[in-house]
């Protein structure tokens, strides 16, 4: 080639290479295509070497083309820069928006079950205690807790899967219709199995999932009844029997897990077949379009992809949803407890009875209750109790003892009838102001985890510590208090190994505190000995002083300096007076006074 030549001349070149170099698109100037500089570039290391390779390559711009930036391509890193920048912004806001997104779902979640926490708690505040007395508190306490943290977690996990994969699915469906709504129809078509199938297994696995939790509701109950009781069912040789009951109880809880498990497994890989069968269809539906020049290739290959983002969130938001059936069938158990029958609204009552300004006249009139509507146990009962007076009640079990007193207390609603206090109906006050006007001491003790001090002072925090001291004196618990370790800040609760004696003179030393102008002692006495039972009887004349008092005792001896007593059988009084007077006529009451010194060996 001569060098003052402004080009060269690709035709002048040899044959084999400028077939191989310059295909007849450049030699007839046309415009170079990639392919025809993959082509130049390629050939390079395998030119003939009859042709002068630096010659060609020094007379390389004086080419119809500018094929100097084939072999020397220059990289515009002003471009690169700002595409690096661009990545990384969209890097970090994808970051930043993940994890925002999932604080954002984890508070949502979690407030929403410390809300339900606190809707149970007030619930079980205002139910009646009928509701307690017909359901097991395992059951109770699995509600609040089991269900409450199955709700919490599945949406945890369920939220941010369903909110992210809504967004995908909705964003492949735009792309899809955007590149060939032919092909976008095909995909939906495909897909809608996979929403058939799972609307099937979500309808199928529900009640699965509901049995679960209500089973184990169950389950808690009888471990809850059985811990509570363990030295009387290992008394009883119980042992065995209950184990049955738990074998049977855990039986179930396994047989409705697995089959809610069943279903929700069968979720996950049906969803990835239906994936690969979208996969099919758009590949044949594709194929005959490309056949007819409706699309090209490359739509094929794009649509492949679009399917993949279409199924894959959807396989994620049917899993999530299979997650969800547990916490609805806990927001159900849930909300069964939140929406039974509460005690009657008292918003509206106006009217309050202060402690001072009680006198301690008591009557009932004509009193009728029943724990069930078919079933009356307190039968048109009539009393009278005078300020001051002690009225001890009597009876056998189930006469209606403590039911009468749960009635005074206003813990239940009188069928008919009515029960005043100074005149006053207890239905014009508030429960909580007619609870605040007694003291109650019960057969059943309670204490609480704390000390010694803060049980016995429970709710009355002015009470100073020579207050306390002598209370405690006065019932003759405090020498056993001051052998603690710590005295009256030792630390005590439910199922320590206090002595039944020793629980029941705490109580009743709590009750002093009160110091209420009413007050209500049942079988306050029944788990003391004989000796203590004296220091008890001393504590409770001074107690009783002044104040309105009712006694219920199975032990006739604690009541024999009774103002009133009133025999009761089959809720109804069938006797009533002194014990003198009572002894006299020979009655029910003496019977029942008789058979028990005589089995005691008391004449």
């Amino acid at each position: 080639m001569n060098e003052d030549k402004e080009s060269i001349d690709l035709k002048s070149m040899p044959n084999s290479i400028n077939k191989i170099l310059f295909p007849e698109s450049i030699i007839e100037n046309r415009v170079i295509t990639t392919k025809d500089k993959v082509s130049f570039i390629s050939v390079m290391s395998s030119i003939d070497e009859e042709y002068n390779v630096n010659e060609l390559y020094s007379n390389i711009d004086k080419l119809p083309i500018n094929i100097k930036e084939i072999i020397e391509p220059k990289i515009n890193l002003d471009i690169v820069k700002y595409i690096t920048v661009f990545l990384i912004i969209v890097y970090l806001l994808n970051s930043i928006f993940s994890y925002t997104g999932y604080f954002i779902m984890t508070t949502v979640a979690n407030r929403y079950a410390k809300g339900l926490r606190t809707k149970i708690s007030n619930k079980i505040n205002k139910l009646p205690l009928k509701y307690f007395d017909n359901n097991t508190t395992g059951d109770v306490l699995s509600r609040v807790t089991n269900d409450v943290d199955m709700i919490s977690q599945s949406l945890n996990q369920s939220l941010d899967t369903i909110v992210s994969s809504a967004a995908l699915l909705f964003g492949s469906l735009i792309m899809m219709f955007y590149t060939n709504w032919i092909m976008a129809i095909t995909a939906i078509i495909s897909s809608l199995f996979g929403f058939v199938f799972m609307a099937i297994v979500l309808k199928k696995s529900q009640k699965y999932f509901f049995q679960r939790q209500e089973n184990l509701g169950k389950l808690n109950g009888h471990i809850e009844e059985i811990y509570s009781g363990l030295n009387v069912v290992k008394v009883y040789n119980g042992v065995e029997d209950s184990n049955k009951q738990f074998d049977l109880f855990n039986k179930e809880v396994y047989e409705t897990s697995r089959k809610s498990q069943f279903f929700s497994g069968l979720m996950q890989p049906m969803m990835i077949f239906i994936g690969n069968f979208g996969y099919v269809a758009v590949c044949i539906v594709g194929a005959l379009l490309t056949m007819n020049d409706v699309i090209s290739f490359g739509v094929i290959v794009a649509f492949i992809m679009y399917v993949r983002l279409f199924t894959q969130p959807m396989a994620r938001i049917a899993q999530a949803l299979t997650t969800l059936q547990g916490a609805a069938a806990s927001t159900e158990r849930v909300f069964e407890f939140v929406d039974e029958k509460e005690m009657i609204d008292e918003s509206n009552i106006k009217k309050i009875l202060k402690r001072k300004d009680v006198e301690g006249n008591i009557e009932f009139e004509n009193v009728s209750f029943g724990y069930e509507e078919d079933k009356t146990i307190i039968k048109d009962f009539s009393a009278k109790a005078l300020p001051g007076q002690k009225i001890a009640i009597v009876g056998p079990t189930g006469a209606g003892k403590t039911t009468m007193v749960n009635l005074l207390m206003k813990f239940y609603d009188v069928n008919n009838g009515d029960i005043k206090i100074d005149g006053k109906s207890i239905k014009e006050l508030k429960r909580e102001n007619v609870h605040s006007l007694f003291t109650m001491v019960l057969q059943d003790t309670w204490l609480f985890n704390g000390t010694i001090k803060e049980n016995i002072i429970y709710n009355h925090k002015d009470v100073d510590d020579e207050t306390l001291q002598k209370i405690c004196e006065t019932v003759g618990i405090d020498h056993f208090i001051k052998t603690l370790p710590n005295g009256y800040d030792s630390l005590i609760s439910d199922n320590d190994s206090v002595s039944a004696g020793q629980r029941q003179l705490l109580t009743i030393a709590r009750g002093m505190i009160n110091n209420a102008p009413l007050l209500i002692l049942d079988e306050a006495t029944s788990n003391v000995d004989t000796r203590t039972e004296e220091l008890v009887q001393k504590a409770m004349d001074k107690i009783t002083e002044g104040k309105t008092s009712f006694i219920i005792a199975h032990r006739l001896s604690t009541i024999k300096n009774a103002d009133l007593i009133l025999v009761m059988k089959d809720g109804n009084i069938i006797e009533q007076g002194k014990h003198k007077d009572l002894i006299n006529k020979n009655g029910f009451y003496a019977e029942l006074y008789n058979s028990q010194f005589t089995k005691q060996g008391i004449n």
